[in-house]
């Protein structure tokens, strides 16, 4: 179990972290969800001993990172991708890793399997493509067998199968029982991976969910209309019980005659009945769902954006 509690850290002017908290449970794999420069790196820094905070801690297992006896067998980590000396072959590099940390050298060829690096063992590090230097950072987290694992952006520069690979390791560790931390700024990456979520936007925490709770609050559908009878469309749908009606703001694709709206919380075909029955024009109507990544920025930035249509519902 990973804890982090009020964590604080300026730099110069800048406030990075503003008593930043959270738990990263065993069992689960947690997402650090938000965009460049939240303070994301700087709390998963600051966990591993490498940024001294101005106030707040972080233990692993009861006890901080500093303090661990063994630490790989505590926590492996990937914050760098490419700390490796490009000299290095790669069986060396893990090879050195498990020896100065009193871990059975065994496990390199264990963790090369878990990454797919199988045929490059004798590589040097430095001419690996961005995608093999990931795969051999996160072996290198697995070395130690850990029961706490972190990540910091773990996706990128991976390919599909890299990605599923992640994915995987992840979802492995959590059904040990595990704690996984992994920090992202793509909510779409987070649905697939993570059942926690932690939304951190400049240095403070603005949301502490699950991802199934997340979808479920933000993924809804709601109706899209363009119509010449702004005041027509309000009165025909007036009496209609738990519909909620709100007018957006002009665009220029919008007729220069019309007004456009959002309708939640109604049917599309009993809707559009009474819209027909009552004689409002309409010259748009469609079904629109929210997208994850949209209510994710929603969330970070306090406000509401365009939603994704439906063409296939127009009218």
């Amino acid at each position: 179990m990973i804890v982090i509690d009020s964590l604080t850290k300026r730099f110069g002017s800048r406030k990075a972290l503003s008593h930043v908290s959270f738990t990263a449970e065993d069992g689960q794999v947690t997402g650090l969800l938000g965009p460049k420069g939240a303070g994301k790196s700087t709390a998963l820094r600051i966990a591993l001993g490498l940024v001294r905070p101005d106030a707040g801690r972080v233990l692993f297992d009861g006890q901080p990172f500093v303090r661990l006896a063994s630490p790989m067998r505590t926590a492996g980590a990937v914050l760098n991708p490419h700390s490796a000396h490009s000299f290095c072959r790669v069986k060396d590099y893990l090879l050195a890793l498990a020896a100065t940390n009193g871990l059975d050298r065994q496990r390199v060829g264990q963790v090369l399997d878990m990454v797919g690096l199988q045929s490059v063992t004798d590589r040097r590090t430095g001419s690996l493509s961005l995608e093999m230097g990931r795969r051999l950072a996160i072996a290198a987290a697995l070395l130690g067998d850990p029961h706490n694992l972190v990540l910091d952006e773990p996706l990128k520069s991976l390919d599909s199968a890299g990605i599923k690979l992640v994915k995987d390791l992840c979802r492995s560790f959590a059904s040990q029982g595990r704690a996984v931390l992994l920090s992202s700024h793509m909510m779409s990456e987070m649905a697939r991976i993570a059942d926690d979520l932690v939304i951190i936007a400049r240095g403070r925490i603005l949301e502490r969910t699950t991802v199934a709770r997340f979808i479920g609050e933000h993924s809804h559908e709601s109706i899209y209309a363009v119509t010449p009878q702004p005041d027509q469309l309000k009165a025909a749908l007036a009496t209609a019980a738990g519909i909620r009606i709100t007018r957006l703001p002009p665009d220029e694709n919008c007729p220069p005659d019309a007004a456009r709206f959002r309708i939640q919380g109604a049917p599309l075909a009993s809707t559009a009945s009474i819209l027909a029955q009552e004689g409002v024009v309409l010259y748009e109507f469609q079904q629109e769902q929210i997208s994850l990544e949209q209510a994710y920025k929603d969330v970070v930035h306090g406000g509401r954006g365009e939603l994704q249509r439906r063409p296939e519902a127009r009218l």
